[in-house]
């Protein structure tokens, strides 16, 4: 089954190929969706895909890329969303 999920994370994760290495985790997991910086310091990430690949998704981003310093992940399941056909970076 497909789900949707909505995770903000929190810590040091602008400007530390965050969101490169969540598009490159994503597209391996065949998720679909976007991670964009914020304008407070968090990084959003919309996933899209099987329940089991983006469980895994949110599991990965509490590691984050190699200079990440992550402090906090929420992530909600999201039900009013347009279906991405790609993993894009914002």
């Amino acid at each position: 089954m497909n789900i949707c999920k909505r995770c903000y994370i929190s810590g040091q994760v602008q400007g530390v190929a965050f969101r490169y290495y969540t598009q490159r985790e994503a597209q391996k997991l065949g998720i679909t969706g976007f991670a964009n910086n914020l304008i407070d310091g968090r990084v959003e990430v919309l996933a899209y895909g099987e329940s089991d690949s983006v469980n895994k998704l949110c599991c990965w981003l509490y590691r984050g890329s190699p200079s990440a310093h992550v402090i906090e992940v929420k992530c909600k399941i999201e039900t009013d969303f347009n279906i991405p056909n790609s993993f894009r970076i914002g």
